[in-house]
Order: structure tokens, then sequence, then C-alpha cells
């Protein structure tokens, strides 16, 4: 039986990973949920699976919950903020955290299971953006084990034959798939008056709000360039993005000797998540099962340059380093905030980031303190620069 955290339940990855977890209830148990603001979703997930421990992001969240539990958990303990996320994912008795949080709000818990020596679960991609080496050579240090639960990292995680040497000399290029968004076919001159809720209606994917904006303007891609070049020690100008509109294909990996390999299946999350929580076995879905003629064919374009300009703005952190990265991620997350406030045009996410980035000088990122500190400053300056525009 192993114990699980998950930082971040009431999300789409939390909510699918206690999915998996509720059919193999032999295999494992909850130790820990967290959430930010989803108060009752929460409270459900308390009342029917017991934890040990329930996490709310704010102290008043936090009292509002233990109220809600005293009638049917009052045995679980409510811990509040960075604090309460930090303790669970490092408790002892865990073996597994399931880090999908998102955002940079994910770092410190993440870092803290990496830190314990935890199986961590990865779906918050912003850890290895904002920290990459810091965060890879604390997965090291502490002798954890890292899983990538990211659909595409996933799949390479498994199209790569030897998980204890990963990249090196034997892998050529990774091939990145992406659904190409819901604007892939839209008109370039129309995006600007695209709508939040356009934005977030996934052709594939049902995600969050935040990612499911990514996901329309590419970012994600960008993101998971970095994360991937971290993950898998391979150098960012041999990770390619092509764009699958089926989304069946998750990723690619190509070798030295011509081979490339490629892992497919339907578009949802509990495959990936099952694969973590069971690796290196693997354990029975819900999920449908694949039909290829049904299918009947696939189809793959590059990115647009025009269409998508934030994959430039990811490649020039990767080539500037230090806390490059981090700054992007800033700014990126709040544009994309002010963007689903209705308080920003679509495309001006890409002119707001261009401008942080221009702005705001990079450091090396030797140690957290510098990487939170060009994380502050960024999201400052993205905010003052939404100001001037809405002015």
């Amino acid at each position: 039986m192993k114990e699980i955290t998950i930082l971040g339940s009431t999300g789409s990855i939390g909510v699918n990973t206690l999915d998996v977890i509720s059919n193999h209830q032999d295999k494992f148990n909850i130790k820990a949920l967290t959430a930010n603001k989803n108060l009752d979703v929460l409270t459900e997930q308390c009342f029917k699976y017991h934890p040990e421990y329930a996490v709310m992001a704010d102290d008043a969240s936090a009292s509002k919950l233990e109220e809600k539990l005293k009638r049917k958990a009052p045995d679980t303990s409510v811990l509040a903020g960075i604090d309460g996320l930090v303790k669970v994912a490092e408790l002892d008795a865990v073996d597994y955290v399931m880090a999908a949080i998102v955002g940079a709000a994910g770092l410190l818990p993440t870092l803290a299971a990496a830190k314990a020596g935890k199986r961590v679960l990865l779906a918050n991609k912003e850890a290895l953006v904002m920290s990459g080496k810091l965060f890879m050579d604390t997965i090291t240090k502490s002798n954890a084990e890292l899983i990538p639960i990211d659909s595409e990292h996933n799949a390479i995680f498994q199209c790569i034959d030897d998980a204890k040497n990963q990249g090196g000399d034997t892998i050529r290029s990774i091939m990145l798939t992406a659904s190409g968004g819901p604007f892939l076919k839209t008109p370039i001159e129309e995006l600007s008056s695209k709508t939040p809720e356009q934005a977030c209606k996934h052709p594939k994917w049902k995600m969050g709000r935040k990612i499911s904006v990514d996901s329309a303007t590419m970012m994600n891609k960008g993101l998971e360039v970095i994360e991937a070049s971290w993950l898998f020690n391979v150098q960012p100008d041999s990770i390619h993005i092509v764009i699958h509109p089926q989304s069946i294909i998750h990723s690619l990996v190509e070798y030295r000797d011509g081979s490339v390999l490629a892992q497919l299946g339907n578009p949802d999350m509990r495959i990936p998540i099952s694969f973590g929580l069971a690796w290196p076995d693997r354990i029975e879905t819900n999920v449908q099962r694949l039909d290829l003629f049904d299918i009947a064919q696939f189809d793959f374009k590059k990115p647009e340059n025009d269409r998508f300009p934030c994959l430039k703005f990811a490649r020039q952190a990767i080539e500037q380093g230090g806390t490059s990265s981090a700054i992007l991620n800033a700014a990126n997350e709040v544009a994309v905030s002010e963007f689903l406030n209705k308080k920003l045009k679509f495309t001006d996410i890409a002119k707001v980031i261009e401008s942080v980035m221009s702005d705001v000088t990079q450091n090396d990122a030797d140690s957290l303190e510098k990487v939170l500190n060009d994380d502050s400053l960024a999201r400052k300056r993205a905010t003052e620069i939404i100001r001037n525009i809405n002015a």
C-alpha cells in the first residue's frame, strides 16, 4: 500500500488521479489533499477519501474547511499556506507526491517532495522551468524518483529504453506533439478579439483555464521544451515541436540508428497518471481503448511563428539561460491571469512577455533566492506594462 499526497487535488490532474486511485484502493491510500480556493470540492474529496491532512491556500479558507469537516471527516487535520503544503509534501509516511499545483505556486512544495526523496509525479512543469538545475540536482542528491506526468513528457519517458541513462549519445532528437489549440485555423488578424471562453475551449483535452490559454498561445510547448531538456538531458536544439491535431501520438523519440519510437493513446490524462503511480508496472484504467481504424489518419505540421510568437520567447529564454526561464514563466502567468480577467487582449499576452524579458535582467540561477527574486521582479514589471496598456 503506497501513501499518496496530491498537491492540487481539485484541479483536472488531481481529480483524474483520484479516479485512478479509486479503482485501485488495494494499492494506494490518500494521505493528504490540497487546494487553492476550491473549498467545496476539497470538502467533498475529504468526505470520500478521509485523508489525514487537508491543506488550503490561506487561513480563512482553512478555517471554513475545518468547520465543514467536523461533520463527516473530523479526523482530517486542516493546514494552511505554503508551510502546510511543504509539510504534506515531505511527510515521512508519504511514498508518492503528485505535484499538480499550477504555476510557480507549486515550486516550493514540489522541491520539498524532491528533497525528502519521494517519488515525484511531476505535473507542475513550472518547477523545472523555473529552477531546472537546482531541481534536478535535488532529485539526484536525495535519490528521489522523478516521473513526468505531462502527457508529452510521460510519452518520452515511456519511449526511452534506459531510464537510468536518459539522453546522452543514444538520442538524436525529441519531437513534442501539440494539438495546436483552439485557434490553429483562425485567421491571425482575428486573434486579438478572441475571448477567454474561446481560448479555454480546447479541441481535445479538458484542462484548467490557465493551461488552456497556454495551449492556445502554445506557450505550454515552449515551457515543455525547457522541461524536456532538463528531464532527459537533451540539448534544446534537438527538441522539436510538431502540431498533431488528433492528439493521439503524445511524443516521439528519434534514436541515432534511425529508429523513431512513439507513445500513442486516447487523450486522457488517466493514462500517464496510472503509469506514474504504477511504474515500473502497469495497471488497469477506465480509459477508452484506442481504435486506429476510427482515427483513420494522422496529420502533422510545423507551428507558424507569426501565429505562435510565445514559442520564440521560450527558445530565447533557453539560450539566455540563468533565471530567464523563470522571468518568462512569471510574465506569462501574470499576462494570462489578466487575459482571463478580461483586462488584456489575447494577442497582448505575447507582447507583455516580450517586454518583460527585455526589461528584466536575468541572473545565474544558482540559488532558489535568485530564482524567486527574479520571478518577483518579472511579475512586478508585467503588472506595470499591463497597467500602461490599459491606461
